[in-house]
């Protein structure tokens, strides 16, 4: 499936990059080693606080398939969505490979929101909002896909001078983390701007984690207390929406 609507919400040089890149994205010593490592910490989150076994799981901006396909091993039921058509067509193929069933479909939240409200138990929104124009948008859209009482997850990268010189200086010009120009500073969502939205589209915040990043160990973990750059939140859709 592949959408011919209106993509208000998309920026095409954002799409630019991963399309670049895509062809490196199971490469675990590529670009997306990061999200390789972090990946057992962010299913494991969401598996815990919402087991997915069985669920129907929507992963919004799914690139790859990384995500996805950790949670379809898991029993999930996935659909995977994203614009970019290489990060897809990859994702499709490594599915070949690894055995995983997700479904993919080239398509926005926005779009998909029109057809399958309120289908999901499960909406996942990992690593995209700071590469949208309009972050609110797709919250709303999240919250439109997700049942009531159903469960929602966002992780982003705070926006204060700490999270510039790490996530930017530090990952992307000195540590090589990540491919420059990666990010843009002025797109970092602080969690104050993320709660406000979260609160406009009727959900109810549970949940809020930093993710750290250790350069001496080159280790990643869930850290409460320190939501200074990565974080990572729990999102609840209230029954009686």
């Amino acid at each position: 499936m592949q959408s011919t609507r209106n993509h208000a919400n998309v920026d095409p040089a954002e799409i630019a990059k991963f399309e670049e890149l895509a062809h490196r994205w199971w490469d675990r010593n590529s670009e997306f080693k990061p999200l390789h490592d972090i990946n057992p910490l962010r299913v494991n989150y969401i598996d815990e606080r919402s087991p997915v076994a069985e669920c129907r799981v929507v992963d919004v901006g799914c690139g790859g398939g990384i995500l996805s396909e950790a949670m379809a091993m898991r029993g999930a039921r996935v659909t995977g969505i994203d614009m970019g058509e290489a990060p897809l067509n990859v994702a499709r193929l490594h599915q070949l490979e690894s055995g995983a069933k997700v479904d993919y479909f080239q398509t926005t939240a926005e779009e998909l929101a029109e057809d399958k409200a309120g289908y999901y138990d499960i909406v996942t929104c990992l690593e995209m909002l700071e590469h949208v124009p309009n972050p609110a948008s797709v919250i709303r859209a999240c919250a439109k896909l997700c049942k009531p009482g159903g469960d929602i997850y966002f992780s982003t990268i705070n926006r204060n001078p700490k999270a510039f010189a790490l996530s930017i200086v530090g990952a992307e010009y000195i540590l090589g983390l990540l491919p420059k120009g990666t990010h843009e500073y002025s797109k970092f969502i602080r969690p104050s701007e993320l709660a406000d939205w979260i609160r406009e589209s009727n959900l109810q915040l549970q949940h809020i984690t930093g993710l750290t990043y250790n350069p001496l160990f080159k280790t990643y973990r869930l850290n409460e207390r320190d939501v200074d750059v990565n974080y990572m939140v729990h999102v609840k859709k209230p029954v009686e929406c």
